[in-house]
């Protein structure tokens, strides 16, 4: 049986050194490595102060509606490093922990992933949307064949701060 919010969906294909499958709720511990880090968390939201705050945002997105949220774990070694999915679709949400930052780790995942998510939804797009001071994430979807469609200024508050967005579109192939 499939994970609660997974909508029974299986694993996406695995990549050379990572496997994706559906976010379970026991994924919380290692997801709050990456929710509860201020630098990791600057284009995303506030850090998290504790781990109850990392629990309501995996509950949530777990019960979520599959036709909008398919969220999918990155294994690496066993070992949860990120989460990449459809969030709120056709928005594409990825993160991956600061300590396996630049090293093509999300680049591997989207790659494998964003043709399995096409699958999934039935979506004529994927989108994304990017705080324009994040440069790998821009260049990593602009590598990924996203084109920028607009931006928008004080789009979100992030820790009592004002940013503005890119937003990014990638078409069904």
């Amino acid at each position: 049986m499939a994970a609660a919010g997974s909508g029974g969906v299986t694993e996406a294909p695995a990549t050379q050194r990572l496997t994706l499958r559906p976010l379970r709720a026991e994924d919380a511990p290692a997801l709050h490595r990456f929710f509860s880090d201020p630098a990791a968390m600057a284009y995303f939201d506030t850090a998290h102060a504790d781990m109850a705050q990392t629990d309501r945002w995996v509950t949530g997105t777990l019960a979520a509606p599959p036709e909008t949220c398919r969220e999918f774990a990155l294994v690496e070694n066993g070992e949860v490093i990120g989460k990449a999915g459809i969030w709120s679709a056709p928005e594409l949400g990825f993160f991956l922990r600061r300590d396996r930052w630049g090293q093509g780790l999300m680049t591997e995942a989207l790659t494998a992933l964003i043709p399995h998510l096409f699958t999934l939804l039935d979506l004529p797009e994927i989108r994304a949307d990017v705080d324009p001071r994040n440069a790998a994430s821009l260049t990593l979807l602009r590598n990924l064949g996203f084109a920028e469609t607009h931006r928008a200024a004080r789009t979100m508050q992030i820790a009592g701060a004002w940013c503005d967005s890119v937003y990014l579109s990638l078409p069904r192939p």
